[in-house]
């Protein structure tokens, strides 16, 4: 058990092995050391002394992927020109989010006070990032969110079909508990969302076909650098067709509002998912790099 932690003075004693990462012959890397006495040393209590390379030059904690070739389909159905980088952030909280009412592709729900506050939050959180365009939804909540992430920068917003809210008929502007006491079909949106259909038509399928859409859209267009901005349920089809999931796998993913998710696309247009749901820039100034 550690009892304290003292000043960088003293050797080590011949009582503990040495503790060190190995060194590489080519590098000059300056350590710093910590001491540590623990009460189970020995009777002269002789530190425990650790050399830790400085921050700076450390080497990589953790390591990444050498390669994600045939990880996943083609999500571009051809070659790019180089590699892509894809930023996905869901919109913040809107009206009928908070009054917990079915939004689909409705555009009468808009961003509350909070909700343009969480957009101000995410364009802080990515002033780290450089971004050749910026694709949203035309949905007046995701369109209003992607405005204020992009305000300042020379390049107009491109707005996209593709990145609408699934359509959910007569369910949109109900409140989940009305829609849940009136509408049998309510349950099998929440419950299997894969078979929800109305007249036929099955918005989740659909979905996936759409998602896919926009993705051809954003990765065969100029640059390298994407930012999109758009809704909770085509956001999950977006992540899960580019994992190769099946829209059976509807909600095998959350996004929280202002929650940013990333994608790196190598140039055969397979994705690797590098983070999903990131939120701590709601909570702390964490920029992202």
């Amino acid at each position: 058990m550690v009892s304290a932690v003292q000043g960088l003075k003293s050797p080590l004693s011949s009582s503990f092995p040495s503790i060190s990462r190995p060194r590489a012959a080519t590098r000059n890397r300056s350590s710093a050391r910590v001491q540590v006495t623990c009460s189970s040393s020995t009777p002269e209590n002789t530190p425990l002394v650790i050399e830790k390379p400085q921050r700076n030059d450390a080497p990589p904690v953790t390591g990444g992927a050498y390669d994600f070739e045939r990880a996943t389909s083609s999500l571009a159905g051809k070659l790019l020109s180089s590699p892509k980088k894809v930023t996905i952030v869901r919109h913040g909280l809107s009206t009928w989010n908070l009054e917990s009412r079915v939004q689909g592709s409705s555009n009468l729900s808009v961003l509350t006070e909070t909700g343009i506050i969480q957009a101000e939050m995410c364009r802080a959180a990515l002033s780290g990032m450089h971004f050749d365009q910026c694709f949203a939804s035309p949905i007046t909540r995701a369109k209003s969110f992607a405005e204020v992430i992009w305000e300042g920068r020379e390049e107009p917003i491109i707005f996209l079909d593709s990145l609408k809210e699934a359509h959910l008929f007569h369910l949109e502007g109900l409140r989940n508990v009305d829609a849940k006491a009136n509408y049998p079909e309510y349950t099998m949106w929440r419950e299997e969302p894969v078979n929800f259909n109305v007249n036929g038509v099955y918005p989740i399928r659909n979905l996936w076909l759409t998602a896919r859409e926009a993705w051809k859209e954003i990765l065969l267009s100029p640059g390298e650098n994407f930012l999109v901005v758009t809704h909770k349920s085509i956001l999950r089809a977006l992540i899960c067709t580019a994992l190769g999931l099946g829209p059976e796998r509807f909600r095998a993913v959350d996004v929280n509002n202002g929650g940013i998710s990333m994608f790196d696309i190598n140039t055969r247009g397979e994705a690797m998912v590098q983070s999903l749901n990131m939120t701590a820039h709601m909570y702390t100034n964490h920029v992202y790099h």
